[in-house]
């Protein structure tokens, strides 16, 4: 398969098609010019040797894979035919039934990226059609593994979820940061410092849980059971509501994914 697709991006311009279509190149996953990218106003100065075009239509015509990657709300009025070709939406709500239908194909796929899909590292849930079949499956798994990971759920009820813990990507660990370095400076800390105790603290952890595999509720309890000083920062933190924000946050981006299939049905 490497090298060999026809995929088309309708939003590459955009931020999150730009990553994807970089991870794509980069995996060799498909040669420059069998990819096209399609975008609004100005064609950006990058991804050289591919096919740009702002007409949506032209990009499915020479695509065998067609990646819709626009904002929701931007989607409805699309106009893509793709005559039975593979669909994948990275849009967040949009269920696979409206796509299957707007876009005239049974053979679609609903998943989300993240943004670390631009270093390579997004974990991408995915969900595909009756009508997708094995090599579709295939094409999707080789595309999602060029951005990071990715993993086929059971139900679009999950994709749902997911948009919420994974979807969000780095703007959970980015607001615990921003509250440890609130704290950080309003104790005394220089900005710069607590910066970059506040970062290696959050790069550090992640490095450590993808090499050793170990289940964070391991982690918490070995530090707890240690009882110290980072045991009596869990301690203050759960007795806080920490667990229950979590929780609240997580229900909240669940339920806004499920109201967005809604509006566009």
């Amino acid at each position: 398969m490497s090298g060999s697709l026809r995929i088309g991006i309708v939003g590459g311009g955009g931020w999150l098609g730009g990553a994807i279509a970089a991870s794509l190149l980069n995996a060799g996953l498909v040669r420059p010019h069998n990819l096209s990218l399609s975008y609004r106003t100005q064609q950006p100065n990058r991804l050289s040797g591919c096919f740009w075009t702002t007409d949506n239509q032209q990009l499915a015509s020479r695509s065998d894979v067609i990646i819709v990657s626009v904002r929701p709300a931007d989607w409805p009025p699309l106009a893509i035919d793709a005559d039975g070709k593979l669909v994948i939406s990275v849009m967040a709500g949009v269920r696979l039934s409206q796509l299957a239908e707007h876009h005239n194909t049974k053979r679609v796929v609903r998943s989300l990226p993240n943004a670390a899909a631009e270093v390579g590292k997004s974990y991408t849930p995915w969900i595909g059609s009756e009508g997708v079949n094995d090599q579709d499956r295939a094409a999707v798994r080789a595309i999602f593994e060029a951005c990071g990971a990715q993993d086929e759920v059971e139900s679009e009820s999950d994709i749902d979820y997911l948009t919420g813990l994974s979807g969000s990507g780095p703007a959970f660990p980015a607001l615990l940061a921003d509250a440890m370095m609130r704290d950080a400076v309003s104790r005394g800390i220089k900005p710069d410092a607590a910066r970059r105790a506040v970062t290696a603290v959050l790069v550090g952890s992640g490095r450590l849980f993808e090499k050793s595999g170990e289940c964070p509720a391991d982690t918490v309890e070995a530090f707890v059971g240690y009882r110290g000083t980072t045991a009596a920062a869990i301690e203050a933190m759960r007795a806080a509501g920490f667990d229950a924000a979590v929780r609240d946050g997580l229900a909240a981006a669940f339920q806004k994914s499920v109201n967005m299939g809604k509006e566009h049905s």
